[in-house]
């Protein structure tokens, strides 16, 4: 996921709406070894309900980081995961990240997983 900083880092910087309380990071698999991932701000969060992540207010959808790599979808989203983790540790928008209640990561079809959550 080489480039993957420097998108979020680009999306952290643009004019975020405020009502963003949660991000969720939307994976797709775009087929023959192509993936996508987009930056998804949510105006609620349940952690008991997923469905939080649909509550968009804000969506890099016109704008995803695209990569190849040929893995499953368990290893592509297991990758993501860390990234963001990194991310979340060393990221140059760190902080503003972990002002929102949760962050999570998952296909748009399937379960989401916390990263984390304040």
């Amino acid at each position: 996921m080489r480039g993957f900083d420097k998108w979020l880092d680009d999306v952290l910087e643009s004019d975020l709406p405020p009502e963003i309380v949660a991000v969720n990071f939307n994976l797709y698999d775009d087929g023959d070894g192509q993936w996508s991932i987009e930056f998804v701000g949510a105006d609620c969060f349940d952690e008991e309900d997923s469905d939080w992540a649909c509550d968009e207010v804000f969506t890099t959808r016109d704008d995803p980081f695209c990569w190849e790599s040929e893995a499953s979808w368990e290893e592509i989203q297991e990758e993501a995961a860390d990234a963001i983790k990194a991310y979340l540790d060393e990221g140059a928008h760190a902080e503003q990240l972990k002002q929102y209640e949760a962050v999570g990561v998952g296909f748009v079809d399937g379960e989401l997983e916390l990263v984390y959550q304040a």
